[in-house]
């Protein structure tokens, strides 16, 4: 892969860099309008000649919006960007049919690709920033902000954050730069423990439907701060990117805060995810072994129950909320959040661990089984009992989604020779 370093940066006429959103929700304009506010204040974006480009994939059922909340861009916005581009229903429908004449793949195929679902509209993103000819693509998240929160006295420490260009300091020597994240990023409550539901029996359950890299020492601090992370101080005073490295076959990412270097599409991949699941995040992750990835010291805050929108107007609380199980919305989240889980859990273990499988399955639905009683009692919720039949469910499937997992890769390696061999189009 072409490494472009500091100086060489300076030689290019302009680079282009997309900024993706995947978004149901039209606050998202308020969201993007954080990030690009410094852009005319920061040296390295003009030094560098860098122009950044718009790419939005939007959702009208998930919050019930109409269009025009995604397309009309304010003019504070327009200033700062070279273009924008909304991906619609009719123009997926418009590139599949371009693909399909130009016999790259076949419409099943497409549909693979571009169908339905948390993955499909990111790879549309990552599709029309390659097609569109990006030199890198920068994921956010509209429920993500630029900004860190620490907790280092009594009170909650604010500090803003050069996402945008953390990313395109160290992009150049990577296949994909990720940051990191504070706020309330873990959907797990605080509890209270008793003979009703042990700490023993809760981490049971969280180990069994959650994946590998969630350690429970860690999980168990963010509970007793009511689910908040807090920003590492020694992570914000450094300009050090760390490499990334591999745990059970997978180099971890997240969605958002994400940087993809698409100056060699081939090295590209696609996202992917079971259906009715999530973890397309999860799953790229498992694609890096030979690719180079670097965290950057940069923090976005997670408002995962949308209640901190005024930190895109400046104000900043002194203390954050304490999240208890204590309210049915708080408790529905949760339970969301395990489904979500338990769906992607199987795929994830038989790529990651093959030859124990079986008994890592086992073992899950012996936690499951021990524990879910005691999870419905205390939340008072007898559908956490879906958790069992979810991973029954996916582990019938666990075989038919690797195939679609290794048919979509396939797939878009064909449309990705495709635009490396006619980058003219």
């Amino acid at each position: 892969m072409e490494m472009l370093g500091s100086d060489e940066m300076q030689k290019v006429e302009k680079i282009k860099v997309g900024i993706g959103f995947a978004t149901g929700r039209k606050s998202f304009q308020k969201v993007l309008k954080s990030y690009v506010h410094g852009l005319n204040q920061s040296s390295f974006v003009k030094n560098n000649k860098i122009g950044f480009n718009l790419i939005v994939a939007y959702d009208l059922t998930y919050n019930k919006t109409k269009a025009t909340d995604y397309t009309k861009i304010s003019s504070e916005i327009v200033e700062q960007i070279n273009s924008s581009r909304f991906i619609t229903k009719i123009s997926i429908k418009d590139e599949i049919d371009f693909l399909v004449q130009e016999t790259i793949v076949s419409e099943d195929e497409a549909h693979m690709i571009f169908g339905k679902g948390y993955a499909a509209r990111r790879n549309a993103v990552l599709y029309n920033a390659i097609k569109y000819k990006m030199d890198y693509l920068i994921f956010l998240d509209d429920d993500e902000y630029p900004v860190a929160v620490t907790k280092t006295h009594k009170n909650a420490v604010w500090g803003g954050q050069n996402v945008l260009t953390s990313h395109l300091k160290n992009i150049t020597q990577a296949d994909i730069t990720n940051g990191h994240h504070c706020g309330y990023i873990s959907p797990i409550p605080f509890l209270e423990f008793s003979d009703k539901m042990t700490e023993t029996d809760f981490r049971s359950f969280i180990e069994a439907i959650s994946n590998d890299i969630l350690n429970w020492d860690n999980i168990k601090a963010v509970m007793e701060r009511g689910g908040v992370t807090y920003a590492d101080t020694k992570i914000l005073t450094t300009d050090d990117a760390i490499e990334v490295q591999e745990i059970n076959r997978a180099k971890f990412i997240s969605g958002a805060n994400l940087c993809i270097n698409l100056t060699e599409p081939k090295r590209v991949f696609p996202f992917y995810n079971p259906p009715g699941a999530r973890g397309e995040d999860t799953f790229l992750s498992t694609c890096l072994s030979e690719r180079k990835v670097l965290r950057v010291p940069c923090y976005t805050f997670h408002d995962g129950f949308s209640t901190y929108n005024q930190l895109l107007e400046g104000v900043l609380p002194i203390r954050l909320k304490f999240i208890k199980a204590d309210s049915e919305k708080i408790t529905t989240r949760f339970y969301r959040a395990c489904l979500g889980w338990i769906r992607y859990k199987p795929l994830l273990l038989y790529i990651t661990q093959p030859e124990c499988y079986e008994e890592k399955i086992k073992i899950m639905r012996e936690q499951l089984n021990r524990t879910l009683p005691k999870i419905c009692s205390y939340f008072g919720q007898a559908e956490f009992m879906n958790v069992l039949a979810e991973l029954e469910k996916y582990h019938k499937r666990v075989e038919k989604h690797h195939d679609e997992f290794l048919e979509t890769k396939r797939i878009w390696a064909n449309i990705m020779e495709f635009y490396a061999n006619n980058l003219s189009i």
